[in-house]
This record gives C-alpha cells, structure tokens and sequence, in this order.
C-alpha cells in the first residue's frame, strides 16, 4: 500500500488569518517536503468556500494550484480528491487534465466525483441538481473525459449526452503514458457511484471510510465490476482517512495500527491531510515514521 499527503490550501480552515502569499509559501513547503520524504503523491481538494460552514477564510482553486505545485515538485503524482465534476465542462476538464500532465510530466491523475457541497453549488451559479441528476452527470462527464483522454493517435472526441456532448473535439496533448492517465472516481454510493468506477475508472476511492467499512464494502465493489465482466483486481480502492478520525490526528502506535490495518484489506493507498501540516514541519516526519513502522515503503 501507498500512501500520500493532501497538502495543505485553507478548506478546513488552516489557515484561517494568514495573509495569502504566507499561506501559499507554506502550501510549497509541505508538498516539497512530502517529495523529499517518499510519500507516493500529493492531493489537493477540489472547493472554493471552506467547511462545514462558509467563512471569509482564503481557499486555493485545485487546478491552479496543483499546476503551480506540479513545477516546484519532482517526483510525487498530484491529484485532486476529487474534482467536483459540476463545476467545470468535462471537454475543458480533459484539456486541463492532460496540460497538467504535460506539465508534471506525466505525474497527474484525474479524481472525479460528483459533488456535493450545497453552498459552494448556489454561491457560484451552478445552481445544486438533485443527487440523482448529478449522478448523471457525472456519467455523461466520464464519458466524455475518457474519450478526450484516449491515448492513441485517434484524437477526436464524439459523445452525445444528456447533460455533456463533444463533437469532433481535438485533445492535445495526449497523457504522457502511452496506457493513458489514469482516472480515479471518488465516493461512497453502492448502487450508481461504484458501478461508474467499474466503468470507466483505474480505482475507486472511498471516502472517510474506517478499515471496518472498508471490509464490509468490498465485496460489494468487486460485485460491481463483474456485473459487467471486468477482473475486480483490475480496479484499484483506495481510502481518503478524515482528518476529524482520531487515530489518524494522535499518532503513533494508532494510527499505525490504522495504517496497518488498510493495508492488510489491499487497498492501493491511502491519503490523509493533518491540520499539523501547516504548523509544523514534523507533522510530515512523524507521519513518515509512523507509515514505515506500519510496514508502508516510502520512495525516498
């Protein structure tokens, strides 16, 4: 199991009074020392007001800054976990994508959800659909990004959706990986949102889940992939652990054991963000000791 780092960029309120250019220098930092450490990548989230609750705090836009992030970086794959799919046309998401690709070379992955923060929806003007047409959504936008993202010469997109269409679309460039960029769909939802990730995703990212729950739903995603006839081991799981979960803040033989205990279900990695990240540059040291305690391989 891998495990990876969601840097730190003020939706959870950790940087709550700091001036922008501070807090942007630390995002820097924490990512850069992440590269240096091993960690196998670096996630940002995809919002624009922070939470639970809207504040006149500062909160950096996820492509931008995973671009900014991308160039002071060497090693680390970047993402987002993950996009909320509503707020952007899927066609201008691919295009985006594969740029960041280009410009990480080769070190990007696109995580895709169909979002949910109703407030974030209203205040920018994408109005909030019920979850049963963002669900569509979201389908039709995987559509569309797997076929703009098709490696291969053939280069032109045509889809016709409900809710996203392209005709004829150019995306160039292509992924650096001649097999594709890989696309991972987050998200908790047996019944529509695990059977799009057995369609048209490399891995499935569960979202606040314990070991425990991770365990029960398993069964349940591979059942997703053979209803259409694909290998359940060819689809990744992976788990984003909350920063309100208490053995991952205290450390330790806790979250050791945490740790521990989602390798042992094969998930491909998991990723965490800390509050302590922005405070302190051990944070990351310690998390580094703990996950090499837990048997998990760093890349330094």
């Amino acid at each position: 199991m891998k495990l990876g780092v969601i840097v730190p960029q003020g939706w959870t309120g950790e940087y709550d009074g700091w001036e922008p250019e501070r807090a942007w220098a630390r995002t820097v930092v924490v990512a850069q020392q992440a590269d240096r450490l091993g960690f196998e990548s670096i996630w940002l989230f995809d919002h624009f007001h922070t939470v639970p609750k809207p504040t006149d705090e500062l909160t950096f836009e996820s492509f931008t800054s995973l671009s900014a992030l991308a160039a002071l970086t060497e090693r680390v794959r970047l993402g987002q976990i993950v996009i909320c799919n509503g707020f952007r046309n899927p066609a201008l998401t691919a295009k985006m994508a594969s740029t960041l690709d280009t410009i990480s070379g080769g070190r990007f992955e696109l995580g895709i959800g169909a979002g949910w923060k109703r407030d974030e929806w209203n205040a920018y003007g994408y109005g909030f659909p019920e979850t049963k047409v963002r669900l569509a959504m979201l389908h039709d936008a995987l559509e569309v990004i797997s076929r703009m993202l098709e490696p291969g010469k053939h280069v032109h997109a045509t889809y016709q959706g409900e809710y996203a269409s392209v005709k004829d679309a150019i995306n160039l460039p292509k992924p650096i990986n001649p097999t594709g960029m890989p696309i991972m769909v987050g998200g908790n939802g047996p019944n529509v949102t695990w059977r799009l990730a057995a369609r048209y995703a490399d891995e499935l990212n569960l979202d606040g889940m314990s070991p425990d729950e991770v365990r029960e739903a398993l069964p349940t995603i591979r059942s997703r992939c053979e209803e259409i006839g694909r290998d359940p081991d060819s689809l990744s799981v992976s788990a984003h652990v909350w920063r309100e979960m208490e053995e991952w803040q205290t450390g330790g033989s806790r979250r050791q054991e945490l740790l521990g205990a989602y390798a042992e279900l094969g998930l491909s990695r998991v990723m965490g963000l800390s509050h302590a990240f922005a405070a302190s540059d051990d944070a990351l040291e310690e998390l580094a000791a703990d996950a090499q305690a837990a048997g998990i391989e760093l890349s330094a």
